[in-house]
């Protein structure tokens, strides 16, 4: 697995982004995938997960109801639309990929993407 997230960049509060992450590799419908986030001075947090086929997906309180996170297999891609966006939702946006559901710790995860910054102005 090899992970490549883009799509960040500066956005005003009220607006929409769309990240994606898409992975080189050819086992990617075996993996959980997942978006974390870093804030400056702040601990990597869960955003939200999807499972293997998409059926099913997780998200964090803090951007339920305005993140949706989605995945095409035939695209090796995972999306994440971001809407509503707040200036809390500044932050580095990873993907990863983890064999398990349910358990949303980072530690769970075994594959990481380098990371997209997203910047939301007041």
């Amino acid at each position: 697995v090899q992970l490549q997230a883009y799509g960040g960049g500066l956005v005003q509060a009220g607006g929409s982004l769309r990240l994606s992450c898409s992975d080189s590799g050819r086992t990617f419908s075996s993996y959980v995938m997942g978006w974390f986030r870093q804030a400056p001075g702040k601990e990597r947090e869960f955003v939200a997960a999807i499972s293997w086929s998409g059926t099913s997906t997780y998200y964090a309180d803090s951007v339920k109801g305005r993140f949706t996170i989605s995945r095409d297999n035939a695209k090796n891609t995972v999306y994440l639309q971001m809407n509503s966006l707040k200036p809390e939702d500044t932050a580095v946006y990873y993907c990863a990929a983890a064999l398990t559901w349910g358990d949303y710790r980072e530690t769970e995860y075994d594959f990481w993407g380098q990371g997209t910054l997203v910047t939301v102005s007041s």
